[in-house]
């Protein structure tokens, strides 16, 4: 039978110390060690310094862009592509996203809204079954109004469209807590004296077919057609009660 090598006290211990840490003997022969060793490639562009200057940036001013970012480095002796700082922050949790379009709310508006939330916050659930919710929208044929964020120009990415829409419709609908009321396309510009037609033929057959029953809340916003003398003197004389809206 041929000698085996005989290992050295120092050998001998850091087998037993790797083998106690939960390492199996195969890999104790294969690495020697339990820390991870040099991963191979290019080392990472971007320092921990740095990286932590743009996530600094980015979190203090959400609509940074990527190339404002690479400004940034530049300026400070790093030159990096729009790749290195999308990975730079993906790693760090972080991903980009379209902002959003809200209605531009002045401070008064903001107010008003609380003020709203605030008056009917104990308000219980029966009372919101009374409102008839109201609203008009317009739908695109081709849905221009929302972006969609995909990789390149890749045929199953894209979505067709036509120049200015490929037509569309302007609808006014309601519903309550009981069901949804008629929907009315509306043909053309809506003024004020369409939207009381609309309101006569629409909103009241709703309300009965529903069976809304006595003390029921009419809702619609703050369009100035809406809000015009001659349709709030309409809804008084239909005795209808309207939901102050902010």
């Amino acid at each position: 039978m041929a000698k085996t090598r005989k290992l050295c006290k120092d050998i001998r211990d850091k087998i037993v110390d790797l083998h106690k840490a939960g390492m199996g003997y195969r890999t104790i022969c294969k690495f020697k060690m339990t820390v991870n060793h040099p991963r191979s490639g290019a080392p990472c562009k971007i320092s921990p310094c740095g990286a932590s200057m743009i996530m600094r940036k980015v979190r203090d001013q959400p609509r940074t862009t990527r190339q404002d970012l690479i400004n940034d480095l530049k300026r400070a002796g790093t030159t990096v592509s729009k790749k290195t700082i999308s990975n730079t922050l993906r790693r760090h949790g972080l991903k980009s996203c379209s902002a959003r379009k809200i209605p531009l709310l002045k401070p008064a508006h903001v107010q008003a809204r609380l003020k709203f939330a605030n008056d009917h916050l104990d308000d219980p659930e029966e009372e919101w079954e009374k409102v008839m919710w109201s609203d008009e929208t317009k739908i695109e044929l081709f849905g221009l109004n929302s972006p969609h964020r995909v990789e390149g120009y890749n045929p199953k990415n894209t979505i067709p469209t036509m120049k200015h829409g490929g037509g569309n419709i302007i609808l006014w609908g309601c519903f309550s807590a009981k069901g949804t009321g008629r929907l009315h396309r509306i043909e053309g510009s809506m003024d004020g004296a369409m939207y009381r037609e609309i309101l006569a033929n629409n909103l009241l057959p709703s309300v009965r077919a529903l069976k809304m029953g006595r003390g029921w809340v009419f809702q619609h916003d703050n369009d100035p057609k809406h809000t015009a003398r001659a349709t709030k003197e309409w809804l008084r004389k239909k005795h209808l009660k309207v939901l102050e809206w902010s």
